[in-house]
């Protein structure tokens, strides 16, 4: 299935919201999460549903998120050594502390938070070429 790949990037708060509306119902495996802390890097590979096509067709498209400066990273309710399990995103939301710095929460269904302490906000979203059609739109209740 043929797309035009997004690569997108965000720098501050603003942008990151941006990223987070691209990046919501993304399907992540716990094995996609890598952290190299030598780098202050994060990269997380998923499969992310491309809510910018509209009501067309039901695609998903397999995209990287990659976040720079992050000192430190914490897990709630994910474990690392369970590579199989799967996590759908829900959000991704900045918080300042000490400006520029802060932190980047991803969250996810179930109570599954990544927690990045980030130096400033230095995030990228690509699409690579792989895309297919999904079985199904994710659903989410009104509110």
């Amino acid at each position: 299935m043929a797309i035009t790949p997004r690569k997108m990037i965000a720098m501050d708060e603003e942008d990151l919201q941006i990223l987070s509306a691209h990046c919501q119902d993304g399907v992540i495996k716990v094995s996609d999460i890598h952290y190299f802390s030598a780098e202050k890097r994060l990269i997380v590979e998923m499969n992310r549903f491309l809510w910018e096509n509209g009501k067309k067709q039901n695609i998903r498209v397999r995209s990287v998120l990659h976040f720079e400066k992050v000192s430190k990273l914490a897990r709630q309710a994910i474990d690392p050594a369970k590579k199989n399990d799967v996590l759908s995103l829900l959000a991704i939301v900045f918080s300042e502390k000490d400006a520029p710095a802060g932190h980047i929460d991803l969250l996810f269904s179930g109570n599954a938070t990544l927690r990045l302490e980030v130096e400033c906000v230095e995030a990228q979203l690509t699409d690579m070429k792989a895309a297919w059609e999904a079985s199904s739109k994710p659903r989410h209740p009104n509110t």
